[in-house]
Parts: structure tokens; C-alpha cells; sequence
């Protein structure tokens, strides 16, 4: 028995035209192979542009971008001097205290002892490039090597970027020695020089910080009569 299969008359032409439509396609890949992404239609479905992926040859110019040497060194050389910059003005630098001048000696005469007020002018220069906040200051009197007063200061203001400010300050130093205080009282004699160490230190904070700041000076004083005529520290 013998089965005779019809097929369409379309059909012949239907294949025609696809054999057409793949000649003009672009190639892909290898030669001869149609794009998948458009499915030979020229046109990127609806709907699915954020799930393909394009493809570029590796001779296209869009992957070989002009400069690139010169951006980078360019980008290299300005981190540099912005690190630089950082480092120059954030680098901690000197504060500087400095013993200047005794103002005034006011003496005060006892039966046991002698009261003396000195008021002193010291200077700080801050060579920062940041201002330098004084969190506490102490001065300690000593004669003959004996510490006779001990003053500490805690309201004094911060000190500018790249300035220099003058503080005065008063010490009390009570001369309870006998030898002393006659010595100090003594009519006979015109000039009572008495030698006074000051100990100072001042804590400062800056850039997150605390330094400490220690200076040893000598001063005369007469401690036989009332003096209000400054004279620099020795």
C-alpha cells in the first residue's frame, strides 16, 4: 500500500525566505552564525534589555580609551600634593613658653612673716597651623630650694593658629623663715635681693593631643620694699 504525502504549496516559499533573511543577517562569532540576541530580526525584544548582554569586538576603539596613561599619572600627582597639604598644615609644630618679665612686687611685713604678691608676664607662641587650647597651668615658688607656694591656673583663654599671646599671672610667696624674714625686714640693710626659682608647667591640647610644657627661671626680687617697675627675668 502506498501513502502519497501532500505538502502546502507555501511551504517551498516559506523556506525560501528564510534562507534570504539568514544571508543578510550579521555575522556573529564564527562566520556564518546569526546574532542570538535579536533572533535575526534586527530588533532587541521588549522587556528584556537589562538581561542582555552586548558584545564588542576587541579591536573597537570604545575599548582602547585615549590618555589613559596621563589620567592616571595626573590623578597620582594631585592625591600627592593633597596628602602633602594634609601632612604640611596637620603636622604638630613647637608651642613655645617663655618667662618675660616681673610687673610688680607687693610686700607685706608680719611679726612672723613676710607676704610677698609678685605678678608675672610670661609668653606663649603657637606655631601651629591649629589652635592650641591651655587646659592648666601651675607655678610653683622655691627659695633656697624649698618650695614655699604653689599657684594653678585653669581659666586661661586658647591660643590662635600661627600667634603669640602675653598672660600675666600672680604668685604668692610667703617667707615664713626666720633668717628670712629678718633678713627682709632689716633696716640696715638698703637692697633686699632675694633670689626666687619659679617651676612652671603648662598642659595644652591640640590635634587631639596633650603636650605637656615645663620651664625652669630665676627671678630677683626685693622683698624689703614695694616694687612696681617690671625688669626682665633672668
Amino acid at each position: 500500500m502506498v501513502t502519497s504525502q501532500h505538502s502546502s504549496p507555501d511551504e517551498p516559499d516559506e523556506r525560501n525566505e528564510n534562507v534570504k533573511t539568514l544571508k543578510h543577517l550579521p555575522c556573529y562569532g564564527t562566520l556564518g552564525d546569526a546574532c542570538p540576541t535579536c533572533r535575526g530580526t534586527g530588533r532587541i525584544p521588549r522587556g528584556h534589555e537589562d538581561q542582555l548582554v552586548a558584545v564588542i569586538p576587541c579591536n573597537d576603539k570604545r575599548l582602547q580609551p585615549r590618555r589613559t596613561k596621563l589620567y592616571v599619572c595626573v590623578s597620582m600627582v594631585l592625591c600627592l600634593f593633597l596628602c602633602c597639604l594634609i601632612l604640611f598644615f596637620l603636622f604638630p609644630r613647637s608651642v613655645t613658653l617663655t618667662p618675660v618679665s616681673v610687673l610688680s612686687v607687693m610686700v607685706f611685713f608680719t611679726p612672723d612673716a613676710v607676704q610677698m604678691e609678685v605678678t608675672n608676664l610670661i609668653n606663649i607662641v603657637n606655631e601651629n597651623f591649629v589652635p592650641v587650647q591651655i587646659v592648666e597651668f601651675d607655678v610653683q615658688g622655691l627659695v633656697s630650694h624649698v618650695v614655699i607656694s604653689k599657684t594653678k591656673l585653669s581659666n586661661m583663654s586658647t591660643i590662635p593658629s600661627r600667634s603669640q599671646k602675653a598672660y600675666t599671672y600672680q604668685i604668692d610667696l610667703p617667707i615664713t623663715d626666720k633668717g628670712l624674714s629678718t633678713y627682709c625686714q632689716s633696716s640696715a640693710i638698703k637692697i633686699h635681693t632675694l633670689f626666687v626659682e619659679l617651676q612652671m608647667t603648662m598642659n595644652i591640647s591640640y590635634l587631639s593631643h596633650t603636650e605637656q610644657l615645663s620651664v625652669d627661671t630665676f627671678e630677683y626680687i626685693d622683698c624689703g620694699t614695694n616694687s612696681t617697675t617690671p625688669h626682665p627675668v633672668r
